[in-house]
Formats: C-alpha cells, structure tokens, sequence
C-alpha cells in the first residue's frame, strides 16, 4: 500500500512538473506565431495588444486543454497495465 502511495504522490509530481513545462512552452510558440502573424500582417493594432488578445483567444481554445492529457493519457496506461496483469 505504501508502495502504490509512493507511485502516486511521485506520478502527480512528475506530470505537474512535466505539465507545467509543455504549457509555458506551448504559450511561447503562440506568443512567437503572433509576433510573426502581427509583422507580417497589415498592423491595424498595437503589437502588444494584438498579441494579449491572441493570448487570450489561445487561453481559451481546446489546444490550451489538450495539454491535460499530460495526466490523463499515463494515469490510463497504468490503470491499463494493472488491469491486463491482474485480471488476464
């Protein structure tokens, strides 16, 4: 029990970790993609806030909640694994 306890508390931070790092990276590539789109573009707007505005379009988009498949996609394959070796 202590061991699936140590799995659990090291699992969460490792892909809190992991989590953290893939959603900072991912906003600095929309952050840079906007940058690019507002020089190549016709410039109606301040690039700073074209730029918060894209950000905020980006916060809210299902590519922002994708990312939490950080979590999900290994907690199954364990619960996989465990299923398939106990119960096959």
């Amino acid at each position: 029990m202590l061991a699936l306890l140590r799995l659990i508390v090291i699992g969460f931070v490792v892909l809190t970790i992991i989590y953290i790092a893939l959603s900072i990276y991912s906003r600095r590539v929309r952050r840079g993609k906007l940058y690019q789109k507002w020089a190549d573009g016709p410039r109606l707007v301040d690039r700073d806030i074209f730029v918060q505005r894209g950000l905020k379009r980006y916060d809210g988009s299902i590519c922002r909640k994708l990312i939490l498949g950080v979590y999900i996609v290994p907690v199954g394959l364990v619960i996989l694994t465990v299923y398939l070796t106990n119960f096959n």
